[in-house]
């Protein structure tokens, strides 16, 4: 590495830092009264090391969170997303192009979930994990809610899994077609106007924003996800 490349990496490194000490702070609560074993099992990998950056933990830093508290109702999240190219945008689309979301039992739409698995090679740029060739003959209960977006059909084309652990949700898997519909938007955004009418819960999580691919961190923007700086409890 020549001179100039190690100034690079070293105003690179500085930025980052710069941007990560103007991150808003949040803290996230566990409550194994909820799932023992399953909040149990997520708080050890959060709260693990992280696999680059040994000295934070694994999801400390520049965490994707919706703040659910900001808004009063579902309907005032996507007007707050109404722009152009924004979640309540995608989603009324969607919807007047006849998907709708509905809380799913897995076991019903195995042949469609293996068909949205298998239907790309690669996702934001990365290869698909091998584990999702194959096709799961049944799925047992894990603890979580499972969301999918359904066509005027009854097909399934997304679909979303989702772990309540404390005050806050997080996503799981979420996987769907890419057909141009606004489907994906449509289905996170739908989770998140019915946590936000449920009212028990503070943050919705999306793995990280930061260390996101571009095209991944702006469908994270669009859906209202911001940076945070992670504090983690347990009880």
């Amino acid at each position: 590495m020549n001179i100039s490349e190690l100034l690079e990496r070293l105003r690179e490194t500085l930025r980052l830092a710069r941007q990560i000490a103007r991150l808003p702070r949040a803290r996230l609560r566990f409550e194994r009264a909820l799932d023992p074993e399953l909040v149990r099992r997520t708080h050890r990998l959060f709260t693990k090391p992280h696999p680059r950056y040994r000295v934070v933990r694994h999801k400390s830093i520049g965490v994707a969170l919706i703040d659910l508290r900001a808004y009063a109702s579902g309907e005032a999240y996507l007007h707050a997303l109404r722009q152009r190219d924004y979640a309540g945008y995608h989603s009324r689309r969607a919807r007047e192009r006849g998907y709708t979301v509905a809380e799913i039992d897995r076991n019903d739409y195995i042949d469609d979930i293996h068909q949205i698995n298998t239907s790309l090679d690669q996702r934001q740029g990365r290869p698909m994990d091998p584990a999702y060739a194959a096709r799961t003959a049944r799925y047992d209960a894990d603890g979580l809610r499972h969301y999918g977006v359904l066509d005027k059909h009854g097909k399934l084309v997304a679909y979303v899994d989702v772990g309540v652990y404390g005050n806050f949700a997080a996503t799981d898997r979420l996987l769907g077609y890419k057909n141009g519909d606004g489907v994906m938007y449509l289905l996170l955004a739908d989770v998140a106007c019915r946590l936000i009418d449920d009212g028990r819960l503070d943050y919705l999580m999306y793995d990280t924003y930061l260390g996101a691919l571009p095209g991944l961190r702006n469908f994270k923007k669009k859906l209202g996800f911001r940076p945070y700086r992670i504090r983690y409890s347990i009880q």
